[in-house]
């Protein structure tokens, strides 16, 4: 084997060396099966899309069929007729993205703070962070809901937080139980631990405040972290159903997306209008599907490079 072979080469925990071109030549294969993977976690996708096309014969026809005969783009139509699936949508994006921006910028500066300043109980704060991560959310819901009734001067309360009710009328009772993420705060800080500290040291050294440090040194090189947090966070909030559906009980005005689907599906007899519920969920889970296939470069990224930090 050759020197260049030698170094080019790739050691098995059973002693073989593999050479590059035995690695390229195995990459087809490779890619063969990612393919396949990926066609067969796309098809309940396709699936959605077709049904949503068709007729109410096309879909308990036997055997099934993919591609409905005359797409019936009419009900989508009838869905934003039935229900205000606008009014949801508007919802679901201040509630999603009102969390997503206020996770990125509170894990980003914990992150920052955890990562690159040694102060004395540093190492218990991020225990601590990491010990939120292993309670059950549910065991918040009623205390945070008090919280949010409670909240003095808000919503007819006085100063003491009675007489009115709170922040239960308003979209901050869906983002601010969710404004700060122990996971968002936990992978930040893993990323900036691999930008070198003598970066900084060097920008202290010229005269850069904290704040240049932060906003035009460490946030540019943080973009595939903060990125894999915000597909994450806008996920994990626009398909929440538990705490929007709490709130909307009181706050019909704050229903979202989720929880107007999930009315949609009770409301609707399954046997007579699943094309029109299907139509609903291919509308709901489209900016979804949107945002993760234009950032997922970042996320792919954000996630290695986290995951190699110690």
């Amino acid at each position: 084997m050759s020197v260049k072979a030698h170094v080019d080469a790739k050691r098995t925990g059973k002693g073989r060396f593999y050479t590059s071109a035995e690695l390229g030549s195995a990459r087809p294969v490779e890619t063969v099966i990612l393919v396949l993977l990926g066609l067969t976690m796309l098809l309940p996708f396709a699936w959605l899309v077709s049904s949503a096309l068709k007729t109410r014969a096309e879909l308990v026809k036997v055997p099934p069929i993919w591609i409905p005969e005359v797409p019936q783009w009419q009900n989508f139509i009838a869905v934003f007729r039935e229900v205000p699936l606008l009014r949801f949508y508007f919802n679901s994006f201040v509630t999603a993205g009102g969390i997503t921006l206020s996770v990125m910028i509170t894990s980003a500066m914990a992150g920052f703070a955890l990562a690159k300043y040694k102060f004395k109980g540093r190492d218990l704060v991020f225990q601590g962070i990491l010990a939120t991560m292993m309670l059950p959310a549910f065991i918040f819901v009623i205390p945070v809901y008090y919280m949010m009734k409670r909240v003095p001067f808000a919503g007819g309360n006085n100063w003491l937080g009675v007489g009115g009710f709170g922040l239960l009328h308003s979209h901050l009772s869906l983002i601010l139980p969710f404004a700060v993420s122990g996971w968002g705060i936990f992978l930040m800080r893993q990323f900036m631990i691999g930008i070198p500290d003598d970066l900084l040291d060097a920008a202290r050294i010229d005269g850069a405040s904290e704040a240049y440090l932060f906003f035009r040194i460490i946030l540019p090189l943080t973009k595939p972290a903060l990125a894999t947090v915000g597909i994450f966070t806008f996920i994990t909030h626009w398909n929440n159903l538990f705490w929007p559906l709490i709130i909307s009980t009181s706050a019909p005005e704050l229903t979202t997306l989720t929880v107007g689907l999930k009315m949609l599906s009770m409301s609707f007899d399954p046997n007579r209008n699943a094309h029109l519920i299907l139509a609903g969920l291919t509308v709901g889970i489209l900016p979804v599907v949107i945002l993760f296939a234009s950032l997922q470069g970042y996320y792919v990224k954000g996630m290695v490079m986290s995951g190699l930090k110690e």
